[in-house]
């Protein structure tokens, strides 16, 4: 369970506002890389996790608690195309940027999974955390708003590309997504700088 040990630390140290901010979506072959940041003035009564090890039902009801609960949250996101021109790395540091100009209201201090994006170090106060998503409540708490809105983008974007099953493997390179690339070949939104894509 991800705790607020290292919030109620920067709490304590005169820091008003405490942001999370996470990513999803670096490992798939389809679809963006989605960054949330969630900021929060206190800790909240809720268990929160990475989402990756919540359910989809668990992950909708902490998303709703979330967006109650918080000061603000934002969202960036960054499309396949961009994904290719950049590389995922770039991609991902750019979301969490566009995340960051989304805040209506900005946080003094930022937690960062795993990276310390150079744009973001120049704006906030910022800290990477390796495994961030497990150590940190407002960095699952970002994870969890991250997964919900990509998952939701992926099923609709399913409805369009139905062939590849998009609403279940989410872009992610499971067996059936790939063989739908052999049988099909990519569509618009596949990364085509990605391994797996071109040729399947």
């Amino acid at each position: 369970m991800a705790g607020w040990e290292r919030e109620e630390v920067l709490w304590g140290q005169g820091y008003r506002l405490i942001g999370g901010c996470d990513e999803v979506g670096r490992g798939p072959l389809a679809g963006p890389v989605v960054a949330a940041i969630a900021v929060f003035d206190r800790r909240l009564p809720l268990q929160l996790r990475d989402s990756k090890t919540l359910t989809a039902k668990q992950r909708l009801r902490l998303n709703r608690e979330i967006l109650a609960g918080c000061v603000a949250v934002g969202i960036g996101v960054v499309d396949n195309s961009t994904i290719d021109e950049l590389n995922i790395l770039n991609a991902t540091k750019l979301a969490m940027l566009r995340a960051w100009t989304k805040l209506r209201i900005k946080p003094d201090y930022l937690l960062v999974d795993a990276l310390e994006p150079e744009a973001l170090a120049a704006r906030v106060r910022l800290e990477g955390l390796v495994d961030g998503d497990a150590k940190s409540a407002v960095i699952a708490a970002a994870s969890i708003v991250a997964k919900v809105y990509r998952d939701r983008l992926m099923a609709n974007y399913h409805k369009h590309f139905p062939q590849y099953n998009f609403i279940s493997n989410k872009g992610y390179p499971t067996r059936e997504h790939l063989q739908a690339l052999r049988q099909h070949g990519p569509c618009s939104l596949h990364r085509f700088s990605f391994r797996g894509v071109n040729g399947g």
